[in-house]
């Protein structure tokens, strides 16, 4: 669980940095809700870029940024909605959009609700510890962001298969970054190498995504009710939310569905992964390339008891959508489709994982043969900023992509997609897979078989994650009080 167990001594230490580089931390409840946010740090973002290495984007950790690169100020949840002349069904499927939080991706957030329990805990010294953030991408450039922000050593852990920018990016930020072997799948490399850290005798600090309860809090807290907000504006009389679709990574962001759940009681909760890394749908293994899912275990954070069903996707198709998005020839064929003018300007919002999530939130509209009533709610990761290279790569080794390739990708991965690979889990679906974290994280890692047990048998074990929000907050309140900015 969050240990929220006070280290006096460590703590001032952290008090002592933050007032010497002028850090207030933002609560849990401002960045679900930035009203909240003081108007003196409001003013002072006026004048900050969305990217700039200053403690004020702390509070720009929220899905509700102005959609500008620079001295935004706040408004509603950025979402999009996509029209079915683009995705062939009658469901209305709406992502939020992450391309508007700093570093470009919502996994700073992530990183943020790893990181602050043992900040203002004292259970991390900034001075002289560390952080070090295992990651297959957009986590450790988070976390490196973060750490930046405040002032401490970081270390970024991440396959050497990751695109470019990622690698390029992290060199203006983090303190070392280290490359493991493979892409995507190869998260046991990670692990590794963390585990080596330790035995090294460094003074370092793991935050891992795939077992920080962390990362599931702040997803269920701020993704969550963002995604809460989405549907109450978007939901007309007679409208139903059918359901949340994500692709997992660390199984952060599908915690945002717990909130969902909550909210309409009616809805499902679809885990998207990759079709050649089929671990969830069969057990399954390999190496695919929609970069930051599927990653040959099941995180230690998802709880697999309120997940109903599972969609595997083909990696060819975020690839070949990929394109279809970003060629002249692509977006000249889906105007001639129909795609309004306002759509085809935000397809640069689309990194390969949203593609992923936006094709398995079709999947999932067709498989329960959802209508225009229907609402399927999902994120766009990040952008296509952090994959240039990758559309450079794939226009090298298959040379031009022409209006007959534009219309064979769209017909074959969206419009002529199927019911096939997506499984509603029952009881014993669910139980197969929830006993497949017992291998990763019971014999490999250490935790306790206990645990395991109590994320199965116990709802409170999930309910008390949520729980921890007000005390966190009022940690992170004392702690700004005792910086005194």
């Amino acid at each position: 669980m969050i240990d929220l167990t006070m280290n006096e001594s460590v703590l001032g230490k952290a008090v002592g940095l933050a007032k010497e580089r002028g850090i207030v931390l933002p609560t849990i409840a401002q960045q679900r809700d930035p009203s909240l946010i003081p108007a003196a740090m409001v003013d002072r973002l006026r004048s900050v870029g969305l990217w700039d290495v200053d403690p004020a984007n702390l509070f720009r950790i929220t899905w509700q940024n102005e959609p500008v690169e620079h001295g935004g100020g706040f408004g509603p949840v950025n979402y999009i909605e996509l029209p079915s002349s683009l995705t062939g069904v009658d469901a209305r499927i709406v992502a939020l959009v992450g391309k508007w939080f700093p570093t470009g991706a919502h996994k700073v957030g992530a990183a943020y609700g790893c990181l602050v329990p043992r900040l203002v805990t004292g259970q991390f010294d900034p001075v002289s510890q560390k952080a070090v953030w295992p990651s297959t991408g957009n986590y450790c450039r988070g976390g490196a962001y973060d750490s930046a922000l405040l002032g401490c050593s970081s270390v970024a852990i991440l396959p050497e298969g990751m695109s470019r920018e990622r690698f390029d990016w992290l060199k203006t930020v983090a303190g070392e970054i280290i490359r493991t072997p493979g892409t995507e799948s190869n998260v046991k490399e990670i692990f590794d190498k963390c585990n080596e850290m330790r035995r090294s005798g460094e003074d370092v600090v793991i935050f891992n995504q795939f077992d920080e309860l962390g990362n599931y809090m702040w997803h269920y807290a701020v993704t969550g009710d963002a995604m809460v907000d989405v549907a109450e504006a978007v939901l007309g009389d007679g409208d139903r939310l059918a359901g949340v679709v994500l692709t997992t990574g660390s199984a952060g962001t599908i915690a945002s569905g717990d909130r969902v759940k909550q909210a309409y009681p009616g809805s499902r909760l679809v885990a998207g992964e990759a079709l050649q890394c089929p671990t969830l749908l069969m057990a399954g293994f390999g190496e695919h390339r929609i970069e930051g899912i599927g990653d040959k275990h099941v995180p230690w954070i998802h709880n697999i008891r309120n997940t109903d069903a599972v969609v595997a996707l083909d990696d060819e198709g975020p690839m070949s959508i990929l394109r279809l998005f970003n060629e002249p020839d692509g977006i000249a064929y889906l105007a001639e489709q129909g795609v309004p003018a306002g759509i085809i300007e935000s397809l640069p919002l689309f990194g390969i994982s949203g593609i992923a999530n936006m094709l398995g939130a079709i999947r999932m509209a067709r498989h329960y043969e959802l209508t225009s009533s229907d609402v399927v709610l999902t994120v766009l990761t990040d952008s296509v900023a952090m994959y240039g290279s990758r559309v450079a790569e794939l226009q090298d080794e298959r040379g031009p992509f022409a209006s007959d390739d534009a219309a064979a990708a769209h017909h074959r991965y969206v419009l002529g997609m199927g019911r096939d690979r997506f499984a509603e889990l029952g009881y014993d679906e669910r139980k197969r897979i929830h006993n497949l974290k017992y291998f990763t994280w019971v014999e490999q890692q250490g935790r306790e078989t206990e645990e395991l047990n109590r994320q199965w048998d116990d709802p409170g074990y999930w309910t008390s994650v949520q729980a921890l929000v007000p005390e966190i907050d009022r940690r992170i309140e004392d702690f700004n009080a005792e910086v005194g900015v």
